[in-house]
């Protein structure tokens, strides 16, 4: 639990009826033991009320405003009301709260923009029930740059990376059926990913030279294109550019020889072509402490790996290690930032 009055991170609600008000709960219920970073809860009191009594905890909830939830963190559950337009029963999403869900996540950035938080937390969403109620983005991340791009005219690319303990991985192609991939994968797009990925890493993690490590798109890196052209004809250019410009770039490399310890240590970041490409290892090696950062922003964001579990929602079973691994990734990126900036 952080010590001094410095801005709290911006914590949204995510899908009522999933498990971010069960972690967020269990977050501060073991703040001392944890030493969870203050933060403001944006969101339903009620909701927050009504969870924790079924969890059978009991917590002293504060309707707050950013300014004073630091201060009173280590006593109170500090709440920014967002209320949800419907009564929330855990485990049965309602797409008639997507209103809710969607304002506290403007809210979070609204507030870290400005100064009166320090970052952005995000607990999961359900995408599906948001698209019932009109939402156009295909995840967080995107609806993120959306908001963040309002005030300077121009789109934003945002940047996807899972960072655990023993990996950072990027997906340079996100949230779009595998096969539209080799499509979308264009030069400028992997190039501008690696950029901000370079960019990111020395800002905000304070990783001095970034080494980057980028995965072929077919099985074997192409194989000299006996298995597929785009490793030569598009990725290959795009490391050779990256060196010249001074980026430590390696690749295209096969993607099955990536991820085992020994090559794990001589990069810094995996730069992959695809979702699964990058998600899976990075599951894999760190489910339960890995952190989604949105590199690319003019805030910090984080949010756990995993999404909202609404079978698990209100049991007393969810675990919350993501979500500290996410607040307490979003402080340690802000002490960064603040470091590197002062250089």
């Amino acid at each position: 639990m952080t010590s001094d009055l410095s801005p709290p991170l911006a914590l949204s609600m995510g899908d009522p009826a999933g498990i971010g008000p069960d972690i967020s709960i269990a977050a501060w219920l073991n703040r001392k033991a944890w030493q969870t970073p203050a933060f403001l809860f944006i969101g339903d009191p009620q909701v927050v009320h009504d969870r924790a009594a079924l969890l059978g905890q009991e917590i002293i909830i504060r309707e707050t405003d950013a300014a004073s939830a630091a201060g009173i963190f280590e006593n109170t559950f500090p709440v920014l009301p967002v209320p949800c337009l419907q009564t929330v029963v855990p485990g049965v999403p309602d797409s008639r709260n997507a209103a809710a869900i969607t304002g506290a996540i403007e809210m979070a950035v609204a507030l870290t923009q400005s100064g009166s938080t320090s970052a952005v937390v995000t607990n999961p969403i359900a995408k599906s029930v948001l698209y019932d109620a009109g939402f156009r983005f295909p995840g967080h991340t995107e609806f993120l740059a959306d908001i963040a791009g309002r005030d300077g005219g121009k789109p934003l690319l945002p940047v996807m990376m899972l960072a655990g303990p023993k990996l950072r991985a990027v997906p340079v192609t996100i949230h779009i059926p595998l096969k539209d991939v080799p499509m979308q994968m264009s030069a400028e797009l992997i190039y501008e990913t690696c950029m901000i990925t370079a960019r990111d890493l020395r800002l905000r993690f304070g990783i001095e030279k970034p080494r980057l490590a980028v995965a072929g798109l077919n099985p074997h890196a192409g194989e000299g294109g006996a298995l597929g052209l785009e490793d030569d004809a598009v990725i290959r250019p795009v490391i050779e550019r990256l060196c010249a410009e001074g980026i430590d770039a390696v690749g295209p490399l096969p993607a099955d020889t990536m991820f085992h310890d020994q090559a794990r240590a001589t990069y810094d970041v995996a730069i992959c072509m695809y979702h699964d490409q990058a998600l899976i290892p990075a599951k894999a090696l760190g489910f339960d402490d890995s952190v989604n950062v949105t590199l690319g922003l003019p805030f910090i964001r984080t949010s756990p790996d995993h999404g909202t579990a609404f079978s698990l929602a209100g049991k007393g079973v969810a675990r919350a290690d993501s979500l500290l691994a996410a607040l307490h990734m979003a402080s340690a990126l802000v002490a960064n930032t603040a470091v590197q900036g002062a250089r």
